[in-house]
């Protein structure tokens, strides 16, 4: 359990569970924050397990989603636009909140105003993101095999897998 230096109790009153302290003393803990990463374009399984995966470790999942703009920046460009690819990640039940990403400086400045306990990706990014193990552990949870937004694409254009 993190403390908060701003409260008595050492926590950070905004996250206390069950509308705060029971009793004088009686400490609630807070709840654990994931906050992930992505593009989601082509809304699949493999998005929904990895949300899900989260979930069953974390109790708060913010969702980060790739603006077209950010896309752009990075190289790419998604099938579906940004406004429908956030109301899919935000329509998921394992969300909690999700949030545009538009720069590449966002993720340590999310992590802190979020108070994330892990920054949270699939294995194809092992390694990469470790440099943010100093804000909060980095997880990088198994993907789902057989299914991606890229294999979806080549699929709808005819190119075999």
């Amino acid at each position: 359990m993190r403390t908060h230096p701003t409260s008595p109790t050492g926590q950070d009153p905004a996250r206390l569970l069950g509308g705060g302290l029971t009793h004088p003393g009686a400490l609630t803990l807070a709840p654990t924050v994931a906050i992930t990463y992505g593009t989601y374009d082509l809304f699949h399984i493999g998005h929904v397990n990895l949300f899900r995966r989260i979930k069953e470790r974390y109790d708060v999942l913010v969702v980060a989603v790739s603006t077209d703009e950010f896309n752009a920046v990075k190289g790419k460009r998604s099938a579906v636009s940004y406004a429908d690819r956030i109301e899919m990640v935000r329509a998921c039940r394992y969300v909690d909140l999700a949030i545009p990403e538009s720069d590449w400086g966002q993720k340590e400045r999310d992590i802190v105003q979020y108070d994330a306990d892990a920054m949270v990706r699939g294995s194809d990014w092992t390694g990469h993101f470790d440099t943010l193990a100093h804000l909060c552990e980095v997880v990088y949870l198994p993907r789902t095999e057989g299914v991606s937004s890229t294999d979806l694409k080549s699929h709808i254009k005819g190119e075999s897998r």
